[in-house]
């Protein structure tokens, strides 16, 4: 899935092989509310976006691929999986540490904040390495590569060939992989601060301070994006690191998916721009829009 300020696209090849596309017109989110303008509350507002059409982008392209049955879901079954979804994270990297660090550090602060920590990053980072042990998800975090080596080669102005953007590294500093680890990293200071409480508060400060949590990385991010500084850097490694584990090597194929999402997310003038800088592959251009 690519998304550029004019629009969104998602790509998946059918099971004759031919990519299907579908996409959809997005301005930015500060061109469509005065919110999201706002820093901290825009955080907040662009995960919840993404989540949404994450999901619209997976639950279509299962179908595709004929994983699914057909007929596409419906926003109340979407708004549901998404709320299990957010659920099971919250319950499962967020209080599960806040249970067992309570337990551990008996009132002292610090073994409190720490086991948290530890124990948060290390659930998180072994979800994500058990998860890429399964073929399908190890074969979603190869198309993850493609995503990123793609955008690499568009935003350094080269030929959008598989040998070009093949040059280039599967990782990238606005990933939103970066971004979940920076949530992780930054609700474990900000409860560390906040130091042992009563249990009723303890779990209430962890569920509420979520969007503040979130807002804050997302400024983070976009900071560690724009910087090309030394601070940005350092700020964006963390997030490039975990990516060995969320993304992979992709092949030719992959890329050409991933090349006829890009062209397809942008418009008509950029995709023409970006045509012109050299021979894209027949299977990114010959495409099935839906």
């Amino acid at each position: 899935m690519m998304r550029s300020p004019a629009g969104w696209a998602v790509a998946c090849r059918d099971p004759e092989g031919r990519i299907q596309v579908r996409r959809g017109e997005l301005p930015r989110l500060s061109t469509r509310s005065v919110a999201a303008r706002v820093p901290l509350v825009r955080g907040v507002m662009v995960l919840g976006e993404s989540l949404s059409l994450g999901m619209r982008a997976l639950t279509w392209s299962a179908q595709v691929a004929g994983e699914e049955d057909e007929g596409e879901i419906g926003k109340g079954a979407m708004a549901l999986s998404l709320l299990a979804a957010l659920a099971f994270a919250i319950g499962v990297f967020v209080l599960v540490p806040t249970f067992l660090g309570k337990w551990i550090a008996q009132g002292d602060d610090v073994v409190l904040a720490v086991v948290e920590t530890v124990l948060r990053v290390g659930l998180f980072v072994g979800y994500v390495w058990l998860s890429g042990l399964c073929e399908d998800i190890d074969r979603v975090y190869r198309y993850h590569g493609a995503e990123h080596k793609t955008i690499h080669a568009y935003e350094n102005g080269d030929p959008l060939t598989p040998e070009a953007i093949q040059r280039y590294s599967p990782a990238h500093p606005r990933c939103g992989t970066s971004f979940l680890l920076l949530v992780l990293i930054i609700s474990s200071i900000i409860f560390g601060i906040l130091g042992d409480l009563a249990w009723g508060w303890l779990v209430a400060s962890r569920i509420v301070l979520i969007p503040v949590v979130a807002g804050i990385a997302y400024e983070i991010l976009r900071f560690s994006g724009m910087s090309g500084g030394a601070l940005g850097r350092l700020l964006a490694a963390p997030g490039l690191w975990l990516q060995r584990l969320t993304t992979g090597q992709p092949d030719d194929k992959q890329v050409e998916v991933a090349i006829a999402a890009l062209l397809q997310s942008l418009d008509d003038t950029d995709r023409e721009e970006a045509i012109a800088r050299g021979p894209v592959p027949p299977d990114s251009l010959d495409v099935e829009l839906q």
